[in-house]
């Protein structure tokens, strides 16, 4: 067989995931994502090592920026070919890059204007990553396909998407190429869900193949319990109560906020907290939020119910759209106790900055973080305990009151993992773990390899590995 599989991201990190297949003269590109962590940020900037004209396809696992945020770029360098996905995932994908290039514009803009200020210049070019243009070049190239319908990529190609249970949308890839007689299957895992999840369905399961290159963000850790989320929460909101405080709540447009206002809903309904005004400061998230209205095949029995009840949780009596930046704004003026959910969920752009802004050094303020904050971010620096934080161009000390709840993470843990490969009837000839912070990589590559004896390993960034 003649394979060859480079990790071109999400190599001993957890964003910018990207990989090349190259097989039967064709190259395919699974996911084109944005860099996140301030360490490997530089990469976002670094010429494509393939040559983008070149690419015959990508086949976009869903639509987070981490998975699908350099799309735009590759696109303004050429590249025409399909971007293969689900619907869901497409419509998706369509809001999240025109917001992405829309704070990529006005972060140059806002860069530009305060290094002149300053008299310095910047570690980044003070122009756009790309576009609002280039995002829009990108949408005329979806190609959607159902999950479990196969859909051909070229000759001896056949990629079949598989539903993940991690976001509305989102897909485990089996890529299956043929060269004669022979066969070979690689299983890219994406981002797997977890099993008992409010509104998704489970994560699909593999039987057989021969390669799997497998997410490891939480392969070190186990999550809290789905129940002690509604704990926490509940904790949260009522302590907030107590001392009249808001809460400021980063969250990801996608899939987080959705199950933020799902658990409001649930607590509000079993009078576990007071009644409690939401706001929603998220035009992507609005966006998004409406997306999820349109695909009641894709939720889970329970929130099947609960639409059927006509209690849906994006809906309810409190909760608040915040569309334009007047409305946003005018939250500051707002007293008493109330949720303020708004993107980024890592802090590193959108309205989430301005609110910690003006909360972030109130002690009866309460900052919750509800997902996971990738090294070198605000939000982990945050978590991480620090005094004070350089907020636009400033230094806030931190008198808020800091909370996480883990537990929401849609990413699976350590034992969802090994639940995940759990029903393989045939060893893989090599199992690849990616997607995850070196330390947490090494010591689930080491934990499988322990436990199942498959061969595993962690491939470092560039490297370009030939499958037999």
């Amino acid at each position: 067989m003649d394979i060859n599989l480079t990790f071109m991201g999400a190599a001993r990190g957890v964003t910018g995931s990207r990989y090349l297949v190259e097989a039967n003269n064709l190259k395919i590109l699974v996911d084109c994502g944005l860099y996140q962590e301030r360490k490997f940020q530089h990469r976002n900037w670094d010429p494509f090592r393939v040559p983008p004209q070149e690419l015959d396809a990508v086949l976009l696992t869903h639509a987070h920026l981490d998975h699908c945020g350099l799309l735009p770029k590759l696109v303004s360098a050429g590249f025409r070919g399909r971007i293969i996905c689900t619907p869901a995932t497409a419509d998706i994908t369509r809001i999240i890059l025109l917001d992405a290039a829309k704070i990529q514009e006005e972060d140059a803009a806002h860069k530009k204007k305060r290094h002149l200020r300053e008299g310095r210049r910047g570690s980044y070019p003070e122009i756009p990553l790309y576009t609002i243009a280039d995002a829009e070049a990108t949408s005329p190239l979806f190609d959607t396909v159902d999950y479990n319908k196969p859909v051909t990529i070229g000759k001896g190609i056949e990629a079949t998407f598989h539903d993940a249970g991690h976001v509305l949308g989102s897909s485990m890839i089996k890529l299956v190429i043929s060269q004669g007689e022979e066969k070979r299957s690689i299983v890219f895992s994406g981002d797997i869900g977890r099993w008992d999840r409010p509104i998704l369905q489970d994560p699909s399961f593999f039987h057989k193949t021969d390669y799997i290159v497998m997410e490891s963000t939480y392969g070190d850790r186990e999550h809290e319990g789905a129940n002690e989320i509604g704990d926490d929460l509940a904790e949260i909101v009522n302590t907030a109560f107590e001392v009249g405080g808001k809460i400021i709540v980063p969250s990801f447009a996608l899939q987080r906020a959705q199950e933020i206002l799902y658990y409001l809903n649930i607590l509000m309904m079993e009078n576990r907290i007071p009644y409690l005004k939401v706001y929603l400061d998220s035009p992507m998230a609005i966006r998004i939020t409406g997306v999820f209205k349109h695909y009641h095949e894709l939720f889970d029995e329970e929130m099947k119910e609960l639409l059927h009840q006509h209690r849906s949780p994006f809906d309810f009596s409190g909760l608040k759209m915040v569309e334009t930046v007047d409305e946003s704004k005018a939250l500051n003026y707002i007293k008493g106790t109330f949720m303020i959910i708004a993107g980024s969920g890592m802090c590193t752009g959108g309205r989430i900055k301005h609110h910690l802004v003006n909360n972030i050094s109130r002690p009866e303020c309460t900052v919750l973080f509800v997902g996971y904050q990738a090294e070198g971010t605000l939000g982990r620096r945050i978590i991480d305990g620090a005094r004070s934080v350089r907020i636009h161009g400033r230094q806030r000390p931190v008198r808020a009151r800091i909370a996480q709840i883990f537990g929401f993470s849609a990413h699976a843990d350590r034992d969802d993992l090994m639940k995940w490969l759990s029903r393989l009837s045939a060893e893989p000839r090599h199992i690849f773990i990616t997607h995850g912070e070196r330390k947490a990589a090494e010591q689930f590559s080491a934990f499988l390899k322990d436990k199942t004896g498959y061969e595993t390993s962690v491939p470092a960034y560039g490297t370009r590995s030939r499958l037999e």
